[in-house]
């Protein structure tokens, strides 16, 4: 039976295993080492470990063409945590040694965890049944229909017990400053940052970046268009007669695919891109709120406030100076449409009756083709 830790003490991660599998990306790769090295060099001690390892010796070539040499554990003394580093050949490489080596360190105890498509490998393995799992944005339809036993999530990396996932690109770097946080402080993390001159820090409830064709089902192109238009049209939104209009369905036909798809209706989902991009602006730049308001299309700094507040609990000011962490799946079902603390309960009656709103819906002073 594979033993796991009911509940892993992460700040006792200090040696870190990557286990790269053929064609792996060097990026996520790089990006989690490098964490550990700037560390190391702020603290002015070999606090954190790191080793290539694998099942066997020998080298394994990145999908750039650069290559890594991969050494054997040691038994007696492995990694705290080792990852699997994904990459291009997420369907290729399943060697029964690479699985049954990765078996064998779970039922050791050992904090498994991994980068990119490195998911698709411990699901493989088995070793994520019951765990909630963060895998590329590319991935998460195909494992999840293909691996039902686990949970997968659009969040950028996943700390679900004793694993430990996380997504491609950048998103590692992430990852690893936030364990790096429970280790030995916040203080360092913002010494990395400004190192790696990263101007904020994202945690394991931020989203990875989707195109909305991958997240809306193929079989309905309209929705992924009108999404797409949202996204693009935040400081100028758009009416829903124009979203109608520019994606060639008819306004019932939007009302019906939001709600059968997305569990919400146009305009509450426009409102929550508006105010998203309003949270990232406020914590990532140094924009006035006045600035923020009208980048985010709302017409009085006063019904961006009052809006604001009612979904994430603070008012723009305060979440400036003391950025609060909030838990978008937690929200998701009381913020839905027919809840008994639904977006009209939750932002107020008098949320879509601002004058200068258009009932969510400002219209443009532009032609709405130049989106």
């Amino acid at each position: 039976m594979t033993a796991r830790l009911p509940s892993p003490d992460r700040q006792h991660l200090r040696h870190f295993g990557f286990l790269p599998l053929p064609q792996f990306t060097m990026l996520s790769f790089m990006t989690a080492i490098e964490v550990l090295r700037m560390a190391n060099h702020l603290l002015g001690r070999p606090y954190y470990r790191w080793s290539i390892v694998g099942p066997s010796s020998g080298p394994v070539a990145a999908s750039n063409g650069l290559t890594v040499h991969a050494s054997m554990l040691n038994d007696a003394a492995p990694p705290d945590a080792v990852f699997v580093c994904g990459g291009t050949r997420a369907n290729a490489d399943y060697d029964r040694a690479t699985l049954q080596w990765l078996q064998h360190l779970a039922a050791r105890d050992v904090t498994l965890g991994s980068l990119c498509t490195g998911t698709h490998t411990l699901l493989r393995a088995g070793l994520l049944d019951g765990y909630t799992c963060a895998s590329h944005w590319e991935d998460l339809v195909m494992l999840q229909r293909e691996f039902p036993k686990s949970r997968l999530s659009q969040d950028l990396f996943v700390i679900d017990r004793d694993r430990i996932t996380c997504t491609g690109g950048t998103a590692p770097l992430d990852m690893m400053l936030n364990l790096v946080g429970k280790s030995v402080g916040s203080g360092i993390v913002a010494l990395i940052a400004n190192q790696f001159t990263i101007g904020h820090v994202r945690d394991h409830k931020d989203k990875q970046r989707m195109p909305a064709s991958m997240r809306m089902p193929a079989a309905h192109p309209a929705l992924a268009e009108v999404i797409a238009l949202m996204e693009v049209n935040l400081k100028e939104p758009l009416s829903l007669d124009e979203l109608a209009h520019l994606s060639g369905a008819s306004q019932r036909q939007l009302q019906r695919l939001f709600r059968e798809h997305l569990g919400t209706t146009p305009k509450q989902h426009y409102l929550s891109l508006r105010l998203r991009h309003a949270r990232a602006l406020l914590r990532q730049t140094p924009m006035s709120i006045t600035s923020i308001t009208s980048a985010c299309g709302f017409q009085s700094a006063c019904h961006f406030s009052k809006t604001y507040r009612a979904l994430y609990g603070a008012a723009p000011s305060s979440e400036r100076r003391n950025p609060q962490s909030f838990d978008h799946d937690r929200h998701r079902a009381r913020l839905a449409p027919g809840s008994g603390a639904g977006w009209d309960a939750r932002l107020g009656a008098g949320l879509g009756a601002d004058p200068d709103s258009g009932a969510f819906f400002p219209r443009p002073t532009r032609s709405a083709t130049q989106a």
